[in-house]
């Protein structure tokens, strides 16, 4: 099967944090469209089972096969942790996740060997960045700390506040005394607060962005597998954004994030997939 170059890449989430993955291939590789998906019915993914955000991931990646995507992009860190082997044997896509992008740049970052992960309950308690970083550097040491309350934060808009900078002092506090040289932000909302995050942790220590690494690493892909678009069509609408519900106020969201203004956000029943 020819695959189409100047084909949309398929990118999901849970719901807006994969915006922030979304905003840095826009950036990055400038002659990609995009078709995104943001689960919103069904958010938080952090708290459900490995099972059910299998299930889910297949309905979505579904669903974008139907939108005719060259590749998927699992712009969430639970799915990318629960889902991403699962969904790569069936499926006959290139996909790609937003942990190993990461780790691998903090595996080549840190000099102390101790790198701090950050994320939901669901991603830190999975373990999948200690293995994955184990893996290419058996001398690291993991450690891991869930900041359940960064994602309603940054849904608030809160994102320069006295409130979010006592919050995130009290859950770093942790990391500084483990004296992590490296920072994964291991959550998609997390580089939203990363001048926030960056006051608190200091100059001293790396902070790695998956978001931006992931969308290297998906230009890469892209190029190996001479799937990289030309970006010689022109088309009014180079991003296409799909949810499972709350349109608008997904809408309202990703104007404020992104560098393009977000006329159409269609919903979508994910359940029929």
């Amino acid at each position: 099967m020819k695959i189409d170059r100047e084909a949309p890449i398929g990118v999901f989430d849970s719901g807006v944090g994969g915006l922030t993955v979304a905003r840095e291939i826009m950036r990055n590789l400038p002659s990609e469209k995009i078709v995104y998906f943001g689960d919103t019915a069904r958010v938080p993914y952090g708290s459900k089972s490995k099972e059910t955000i299998i299930r889910y991931s297949r309905q979505i990646i579904r669903f974008l096969q139907q939108q005719q995507v060259k590749a998927i992009v699992v712009a969430c860190n639970t799915a990318s942790a629960f889902a991403l082997d699962a969904v790569r044997d069936e499926f006959d896509i290139p996909i790609i996740g937003v942990i190993e992008p990461g780790a691998k740049v903090a595996a080549a970052q840190t000099r102390n060997k101790r790198v701090g992960i950050i994320g939901t309950v669901g991603t830190v308690g999975s373990g999948i960045h200690a293995e994955y970083l184990k893996h290419l550097d058996p001398e690291i040491t993991v450690f891991g700390k869930a900041c359940p309350l960064f994602v309603p934060l940054v849904e608030e808009g809160w994102l320069h506040d006295p409130v979010t900078d006592e919050v995130a002092a009290r859950y770093l506090k942790e990391l500084q005394d483990k004296q992590v040289d490296t920072l994964i932000l291991g959550c998609t909302h997390y580089p939203l607060l990363r001048s926030t995050i960056r006051k608190i942790m200091g100059d001293g220590v790396c902070l790695v962005n998956p978001a931006y690494e992931t969308a290297l690493e998906l230009g890469r892909l892209l190029e190996e597998k001479g799937l990289a678009g030309e970006g010689t069509e022109k088309n009014e609408f180079p991003y296409r954004f799909y949810v499972s519900d709350l349109a608008d106020e997904f809408k309202a969201f990703a104007n404020s994030i992104l560098p393009y203004d977000v006329e159409m956000t269609k919903k979508i029943d994910i359940e029929k997939y």
